[in-house]
């Protein structure tokens, strides 16, 4: 009855943090524990110092989404990359991931970069579809690079520690990147013609552009790998250094817009704290009931081994990230599959860089992958026409994660393991 209950809700369209949340109360409620332990389980997020770099990453991306950085991001990436045969759909790629990286939401690079890209690719004689295509698969690249905001949060969800993740997360995403590029230069065999020429001049042009936003990856990613910041720390130099340059030097955004800069930014915030904190109540109980154990002896009918468990758990995931966003996948399912990835010996880290790479395809999965809604409003085009423009996209992204997922060495051998 309380699964026919939280599922009517569901259906309903109750919000998901109070499905989540009553499926805790009505558990509790059934057992000898008091109701009073879902408010402590929800306030238990305050003791956790690294959800200081979630607000503080998230301001930062949507400040830098706001400025005028996307335009002078596609213009270094287009002359380092613009020479090569196909140049600007390497370009694409290259910029949307690290756009995504540090917003880590891909619909903001599509709303962000997509006025520039989409255009710049039409009329540089790439096809509509093509271009279409690209710019909102390319949207989801860039999860698995540092600051993104999913590598931290199932760090928390799964008490990893983040600066293994950043480091796990590099050559996977790389792939991802490189089999997006392999495919559109063979797309675009007959049409390889450079966007520009290699010129000094404009490189040093584009450089002198972004001198300020240039060092920020590395001020951040420098700082957290040689042990000099905290991961909640490099967040808080992330914020004040984007704030100092786009802001006060560069006054790209006005100090009248910052308000309504930091309420989009913080709702999103919100939203994400307000589930991860019901769902550790709802996971609590879980564990207290001891669901784990169950569905580990369910699974175990099923599977013979870590091979078949990975293809399972695939399969499982493309499913959930077709009808559920990334945020409410990880508070939700992280808890479950961890304790059957140890039993299967699949390492942590290695399972969180397979779970981000396949959630990843799921904003770009049929029926409802967000991407492409986004990108189906943002481009004017109709929904089943995005759908199409997509899938050979997704099937290459699908080829990486296969390799992501049965080559752990890709994902652990930055960590020595």
């Amino acid at each position: 009855m309380m699964i026919v209950l939280l599922a009517l809700l569901a259906l309903l369209g109750a919000p998901l943090f109070i499905v989540i949340a009553s499926s805790a109360m009505l558990g509790y409620a059934r057992s000898d524990v008091p109701l009073s332990a879902v408010p402590i389980d929800i306030f238990g997020i305050a003791e956790m110092p690294i959800l200081l770099a979630i607000p503080l990453f998230t301001f930062a991306g949507y400040l830098l989404s706001e400025s005028h950085a996307p335009a002078r991001l596609v213009r270094l990436t287009g002359a380092l990359l613009g020479w090569m045969p196909g140049g600007l759909a390497m370009v694409s790629i290259a910029a949307c991931a690290f756009f995504t990286a540090f917003t880590g939401a891909s619909g903001v690079t599509i709303i962000a970069l997509g006025a520039l890209l989409y255009p710049a690719l039409t009329q540089a004689g790439y096809a509509e579809k093509f271009s279409l295509g690209l710019v909102t698969s390319a949207g989801s690249l860039g999860l698995l690079f540092a600051p993104s905001l999913p590598l931290i949060l199932y760090g928390v969800v799964a008490e990893v520690p983040i600066d293994d993740l950043f480091i796990a997360g590099i050559l996977p995403g790389i792939l991802m990147m490189l089999t997006m590029g392999g495919y559109s230069l063979w797309v675009n065999r007959s049409n390889r013609t450079p966007l520009r020429d290699f010129s000094v001049s404009e490189v040093s042009a584009a450089l002198k552009e972004t001198v300020w936003e240039i060092p920020l990856p590395f001020i951040v990613l420098g700082g957290i790998y040689s042990g000099y910041f905290a991961v909640s720390e490099a967040a808080a130099v992330t914020v004040v250094y984007v704030l100092i340059v786009e802001v006060g030097i560069l006054r790209d955004v006005e100090l009248r817009r910052l308000p309504t800069i930091i309420r989009e930014s913080m709702v999103l915030v919100g939203g994400i704290l307000l589930i991860l904190g019901v769902s550790l109540a709802s996971t609590n109980y879980m564990i207290d009931a001891q669901v784990p154990e169950m569905l580990v002896g369910v699974v175990d009918r099923f599977v013979s081994g870590p091979t078949s468990f990975v293809l399972l758990l695939l399969v499982f995931l493309l499913i959930l990230g077709a009808i559920l966003d990334i945020f409410s996948a990880l508070v939700l399912v992280v808890p479950l599959i961890l304790p059957m990835a140890h039993v299967y010996g699949i390492n942590e880290v290695h399972l969180g860089i397979v779970f981000l790479a396949t959630m990843q395809l799921g904003f770009l999965t049929p029926p409802v992958g967000l991407n492409l809604f986004i990108s189906s409003y943002r481009f004017n085009q109709s929904i089943v026409r995005v759908y199409l423009a997509t899938f050979p996209f997704l099937m290459m992204l699908l080829i990486s994660v296969l390799l992501i997922a049965f080559w752990p060495a890709l994902s652990l051998v930055l960590l020595g393991e």
